[in-house]
């Protein structure tokens, strides 16, 4: 093995946060950094195009193609379990909503970890440090509350959606009477209420954080850049006091195995699948686990790989009548064409869809004092993803609980880097998110069935208006739910005397000296909406951290 360079920084994968991190890092021309990701370039064309997510998920050049341990929840099912593999990471294969969640996640964040640098009115300037709002555009429809919440000439753009569906209109109007107030901004820190969602596109293109952060940096001397290159280990060598000090990294690069050091640190962008199995397969994590694979400890921290939060979509699908369904536009040769055309020309249509259209956030019971719910509605219906549409006219009306109790794991399931991890989320597993599903399900026919939406003579197909019970409902939901992709919580941050916590407010890995996590996993508890842009949000903040060397 061989050392190829020294670099003041490594960056361990190049998805959401590896490529802001990479940006901001490498702005200053005195500093070098190493940005690695094991997938190649972010070249497949489906990748670009909005409705491309379905070539893109559970296809090795773009995802892990990880698979769920059987769950007891879902009734035994396992579930295909989309990460990115490529530049841009899951920002090139996910839904692109651009969604904060709410300010009680956040504040939450501070008083879990006793820092209130995690606190919402501090966290939204970094949101808005990198945001690109369309309604602050010159001739936008911005007003002074779209300022005081939103930023303008960022890298991340948020547009609206290039198309509008009216069966979706009217379950829009049917919420409102069913007592879901509208909004035209779920991004205010309060999300309740129905609207289209905002979406992370350019022009009726996907706008992936590879083009938003790498695509520039990349021309910079001081970045180098490693695709298609898998790290297999960290290296470690003595820190202060006695502490284990990351080194660097073992890569596997062009058929060889070649090491490459960090002066101040190596960071984990690999997600919360990802960072964990690595810190494991490298000694840190449950000393049980490491003994099992035989593998040296290096420092014994309990809490890697478990508390894995995951949001799951119950899919309710309803049959309509006398409306316009992807269903039917996609059903014949012509309708594909016109679908093309539309988006050969004008970049709308079908083809420039986000996997969900219509979002809405609500209580699932009238004594919860904040949205629980998340909705997210599609003019189209299916047996399970990848299969084929329906050839009926449908909907599906997604839900999911934004604050599930239930919490899984991701542990490795042998001393290999290529062995993918065993990943249990148990979804379901509490008697609290059985009866918030249950619930669920019934708030959805409590929509479906007002005046608004009765034009299209509404019949449910899943999961089946003859099931009425919590049971019933609870064992049904196991059986149509899904992950809406949201893997959140494997490498939570937390206060010093938390046995559980693995990295610090400051996402540095306790007991270890230079190595830091920086994405999806140091989330103590799940956002109570879209993961993707919450995880700029803390490397944004991560990147400050490291500019300041002192923290």
């Amino acid at each position: 093995m061989s050392v190829v360079a020294t670099f003041d920084y490594i960056i361990v994968g190049a998805g959401t946060a590896g490529c802001l991190l990479a940006n901001r890092l490498s702005a200053d021309p005195g500093v070098r950094v190493l940005l690695i990701e094991a997938g190649g370039r972010d070249r497949h064309p489906w990748i670009h195009i909005p409705v491309g997510y379905l070539y893109c998920i559970d296809n090795p050049r773009t995802d892990w193609c990880f698979r769920t341990e059987p769950a007891p929840g879902l009734n035994g099912r396992s579930l295909i379990y989309p990460r990115g593999r490529t530049l841009g990471g899951c920002s090139s294969i996910n839904g692109m909503i651009y969604m904060r969640g709410q300010a009680r996640d956040y504040d939450h964040w501070a008083e879990h970890t006793g820092d209130d640098a995690w606190r919402w009115e501090r966290c939204l300037p970094d949101f808005m440090r990198h945001e690109d709002h369309y309604r602050l555009d010159p001739g936008g429809d911005g007003d002074a509350a779209h300022r005081d919440f939103h930023g303008h000439g960022g890298e991340w753009r948020v547009e609206r959606q290039r198309l509008k569906w009216p069966v979706l209109d009217d379950f829009a109007e049917a919420a409102v009477q069913a007592g879901i107030p509208r909004t035209d901004d779920f991004n205010r820190g309060c999300n309740a209420g129905v609207d289209y969602f905002e979406v992370n596109q350019r022009g009726g293109w996907r706008w992936n954080t590879a083009k938003a952060f790498l695509r520039e940096a990349e021309a910079r001397d001081g970045l180098t850049l490693w695709h298609s290159s898998q790290v297999q280990r960290l290296t470690f060598g003595a820190g202060q006091g006695g502490r284990p000090r990351c080194e660097g990294v073992r890569v596997a690069r062009q058929g060889e195995l070649v090491e490459a050091r960090a002066r101040h640190s190596v960071v984990l962008c690999a997600g919360a699948v990802g960072s964990p199995q690595l810190l494991q397969l490298s000694g840190i994590g449950p000393a049980g686990l490491l003994a099992e694979h035989g593998i040296p400890r290096i420092h014994a921290l309990p809490g890697v790989g478990e508390n894995l939060q995951d949001h799951l979509q119950i899919r309710a699908v309803y049959r309509v009548t006398g409306a316009s369904t992807l269903n039917t536009l996609a059903a014949s040769w012509g309708g594909k064409a016109r679908i093309g055309l539309e988006y050969l020309l004008k970049r709308s249509g079908p083809m420039s869809m986000a996997p969900s259209q219509l979002g809405a956030f609500a209580r699932s019971s009238p004594e919860r004092p904040h949205p629980n719910l998340q909705y997210h509605v599609q003019p189209l219906s299916l047996e399970a993803f990848g299969q084929p549409l329906h050839d009926f006219p449908a909907i599906t009306a997604s839900v999911c609980n934004l604050n599930p109790t239930s919490r899984g794991s991701v542990r490795i399931a042998a001393d290999n880097p290529a062995t993918a991890p065993r990943i249990a989320p148990n979804y379901l597993d509490t008697e609290e998110d059985r009866r918030v599903a249950a619930d669920s399900l019934r708030l959805t026919r409590r929509i479906v069935a007002q005046l608004a939406f009765a034009r299209y003579a509404p019949e449910e197909v899943k999961p089946g208006a003859h099931y009425r019970s919590d049971e019933d409902l609870a064992r049904l939901a196991g059986e149509i739910g899904t992950t809406i992709f949201h893997p959140v919580g494997t490498t939570a941050m937390g206060r010093d005397d938390d046995p559980m916590a693995v990295v610090d407010s400051r996402l540095r890995v306790r007991g270890v000296d230079g190595l830091r996590v920086v994405d999806a996993g140091v989330m103590p508890t799940i956002t109570s909406g879209n993961t993707n842009s919450p995880t700029l949000m803390i490397a944004e903040k991560a990147a400050a951290w490291l500019r300041d060397k002192t923290l």
